[in-house]
């Protein structure tokens, strides 16, 4: 068996009578789950609405096949100069560097008054105040100054002064300021030499909380608005947007895209898509020729390297609008008319349709179904092809994989196969399509570019090299996951050598005098946490790769690597349980050394891998029940020593572990009621139905618009459901044994279609009142075993049906 079960789900004392049928109820029925699928049935994806509209649009709703929409916008007025002999002088300014696109750049104060808005100033104070930039010029009357920044940060809080000859006096203030281009009217006009530009507040970017100011116009230039609007595909979709034009004016007037998953984050800027990522404008560009055309934007620029677009982008909401880059002209200018008839995308993801599921579920319980096929759906999207031009540009695009079906990390970011979101999205992946490929792939080239020493690495990012520590852990129990649910076992004899290079060389040679592992400096994990030394969440994920790696060898008639690994194993887990067990609270700590604190990684794998004794899982269980519940799941840490906030952030991808704990020692209507909290808050806020990479105070997105809406990883909820409250989990590779082992909590009845290499398993059961009812299909060349409370049962091919009473 899989995992050793630590409190059986039922109540002891249970009679089983073999019966010829389940009693009559809804479990009984025609199976509707084709209902709750939310994916898209065609390649081709249609917008839903339009949510915003802005400046001179006429017809907006053309774009949803209700004619053509058209956006018109008239050129705008020149921008007047500063006089010659202009200078400028700042309070501080930035030291040259290769920037964001790694041009050489300088940051100098006469960058904003050089009428190239290209360049700018920037400061040198990061979140420091004030920041002053003072202009000096030949005596010029003035109402006022026109401040043009740029989306990776405005000015929001300023005042601008002027000079008399004698003293400063201030002509305007300015608060709250949102946009990158600002008309400051003066309250009176004047005549000076100097005006003075002081900054008290700037919006904070991801691009640090600086001072920028790309141009300081004298006068007041009110550009026409720019004409937009927002259109809204349902949910959150993945693909090549496609736009179809009924024609356009003359001059190429350009089309500008900024995509989000959230209406929050969605701006004149696209929320980290691979442009913003590498220093591009963040938003894709397109100029429209004046006759009928059709594009879809792929990566690449239209003209030489102007006009450029990122191609596929993972997204809900797009802002279209008629707007050009001034560094695209001539290719593409900011004005004209542009006629639009059609929106739509290539969609890119797994097409989840009814016939594409191999497995299904349902239940009694509506938001559990819901939370089920949005996992599903959630996953579809980040099963993609590997293609350099749509993936991580921080160095991820690899020949290896190119080509290649992948499990990606997430739909908008990072589009890279990490592995430790394998351990959760492979999962998901084996139990509804046939798309294990995707799962193989990526663990089978992660294991090409194992390192000499054995370190595997987590990802392509980075040339193959991000120094994640607990990463190779997951690859190792990843890779069982996948023999054990597909039943290859080429794939385990292949990658046999790498699992034992990194079992029996790396991860030893980071095991200090305690028997313990001990991550060293320079190394990170899943969430970059700042935590070295002895780790309780990577010494029980030793424990249950090395279990994992066990069975594997078993399956691969190895033993005596077997049996040493399991040795090991339980030597690790003693280790664990004397250095790192806290018996004041009743749980494990989350580091050996620093502030005392309790991390739900920990706590709950070590349930999970079997290194809790019954005792200790049962207090670790109830600590984190009575220390990290939240409205919106459970926190990942019990306070904020580690990283701020960190009491207040939920990650589903190591809650999962933590349902399976409650599952799997009798706490089902607790697990059942942290998936009502956790996925039921990111269902019931934009974007809906897709899984969040995490949850933040307040049920936010934990890190604001850098969060991915869509993250395989943290669609557990769907294996939870099938493995542990159906209850159907493979004992050995390709389910030639299985379980079914029903943990109902408040559920009344389940039902679903588990898919082996065999053929497909079925199983449903209902309880009513203190009775169960189960039936089991089991494919021919398979063997169940069944459990029910302290009663085992054996069941070969056929269809076999109990009835349990509960006493």
């Amino acid at each position: 068996m899989r995992h050793r079960r630590l409190v059986r789900g039922l109540a002891l004392g249970v009679t089983v009578l073999l019966v010829p049928a389940l009693a009559s109820a809804p479990v009984d029925a025609a199976p509707s789950w084709q209902r709750y699928i939310v994916g898209p049935q065609s390649r081709d994806v249609r917008p839903v609405a339009v949510t915003q509209v802005s400046g001179d649009v006429t017809n907006p709703q053309g774009v949803l096949g209700a004619g053509v929409t058209t956006l018109r916008r008239p050129p705008s007025p020149a921008k007047t100069r500063w006089p010659a002999g202009t200078t400028a002088t700042a309070s501080s300014a930035h030291a040259p560097n290769n920037g964001n696109d790694s041009k050489p750049r300088t940051y100098d104060a006469a960058n904003a008054v050089d009428g190239d808005t290209g360049t700018f100033w920037n400061d040198d104070t990061l979140a420091a105040y004030p920041d002053s930039l003072t202009v000096t010029t030949p005596s010029t009357a003035l109402p006022g100054v026109t401040l043009q920044s740029s989306s990776d940060g405005v000015p929001q809080d300023f005042t601008v002064d002027t000079w008399d000859g004698a003293a400063w006096h201030t002509a305007a203030t300015v608060a709250g300021n949102a946009k990158a281009q600002l008309a400051v009217p003066f309250d009176r006009p004047v005549t000076t030499t100097q005006v003075r530009l002081t900054v008290t507040k700037d919006q904070a970017t991801d691009k640090g909380e600086f001072t920028r100011v790309n141009e300081l116009w004298p006068g007041l230039v009110a550009d026409p608005p720019v004409p937009s609007l927002v259109v809204d595909f349902g949910k959150v979709v993945v693909g090549y947007p496609k736009f179809a034009f009924d024609g356009a004016s003359a001059g190429n007037p350009g089309v500008r895209l900024a995509f989000s998953e959230t209406q929050q984050f969605l701006t004149n800027r696209s929320d980290f898509t691979r442009s913003d990522f590498s220093g591009g404008p963040g938003t894709d560009q397109h100029a429209v020729p004046s006759g009928q055309s059709q594009w879809t934007d792929a990566k690449g620029c239209q003209s030489g390297t102007k006009v450029c677009a990122d191609g596929l982008h993972g997204f809900r909401y797009v802002r279209i609008s008629l707007d050009a880059l001034p560094g695209d002209a001539p290719a593409a200018i900011p004005s004209g008319e542009v006629r639009l008839d059609d929106v739509s995308l290539l969609f890119t993801g797994v097409l989840g349709t009814p016939a594409g599921y191999t497995g299904w579920f349902e239940s009694s319980d509506e938001e559990l179904n819901r939370y089920w096929y949005g996992a599903a759906y959630t996953n579809e999207l980040v099963t993609d092809t590997f293609r350099a031009t749509d993936v991580e540009p921080r160095n991820a695009a690899s020949p290896s994989l190119e080509g290649k079906l992948v499990l990606h990390d997430g739909a908008k970011r990072d589009r890279d196969p990490y592995v430790g979101d394998v351990g959760v999205s492979g999962r998901t992946t084996y139990l509804t399509h046939d798309t294990a490929a995707a799962a193989r792939n990526v663990l089978a080239d992660l294991a090409d570019h194992q390192r000499a020493d054995g370190w595997i690495p987590p990802a392509s990012i980075n040339d193959y090299t991000l120094p994640l520590f607990d990463y190779p852990l997951w690859w190792v129990t990843s890779s069982w996951d996948y023999v054990l649910y597909t039943g290859d076992t080429a794939y385990g004899s292949k990658y046999y050598a790498a699992l034992t290079k990194t079992l029996d060389g790396w991860y030893p040679s980071m095991t200090d005098a305690r028997g313990l592992l001990s991550r060293p400096s320079g190394y990170g994990d899943y969430a970059f946490l700042p935590r070295e030394g002895e780790v309780t969440y990577y010494n029980v994920l030793y424990v249950q790769a090395l279990t994992n790696a066990a069975q594997l060898a078993r399956a691969l008639n190895r033993p005596a690597d077997a049996d040493r690994w399991q040795q090991r194993a339980a030597a690790v887990s003693t280790a664990v349980n004397t250095y790192l067990w806290d018996p004041a609270a009743g749980a494990y700590l989350d580091a050996a050394t620093g502030p005392v604190r309790h991390g739900q990684d920990g706590n709950s794998i070590a349930v999970v891998a079997g290194v809790a004794d019954p005792a200790r899982a049962s207090s670790a269980l109830g600590y984190l029940a009575q220390h990290t519940a939240l409205p919106y799941g459970n926190s990942f840490m019990d306070n904020d020593s580690l990283t701020p906030g960190g009491s207040q952030r939920v990650y589903a991808f190591t809650s999962y572990p933590e349902l399976q704990a409650r599952f799997r020692t009798g706490q089902a209507t607790s697990a059942v009621d942290e998936i009502k909290r956790m996925y039921g808050a990111m269902a019931a806020h934009d974007p809906g139905v897709t899984d969040w990479e995490g949850i933040g105070p307040g049920g936010s997105m934990y890190d604001g618009a850098y969060t991915s809406a869509a993250h395989g990883w943290s669609t557990g909820v769907l294996p939870a459901l099938t493995n542990d409250l159906l209850g159907v989990t493979p004992a050995s590779p390709g389910f030639a044994t299985f379980t079914v082992e029903p943990h109902p909590g408040p559920v009344t009845w389940a039902r679903g279609q588990v898919p082996t290499p065999h053929g497909p398993i079925t199983v449903s059961w209902q309880r009513t009142g203190s009775e169960i009812a189960l039936t089991v299909t089991a494919p021919p060349g398979t063997q169940a075993q069944i459990r029910l409370g302290d009663r085992r049962f054996t069941a070969a091919a056929g269809t076999h049906s109990y009835r349990a009473t509960i006493g």
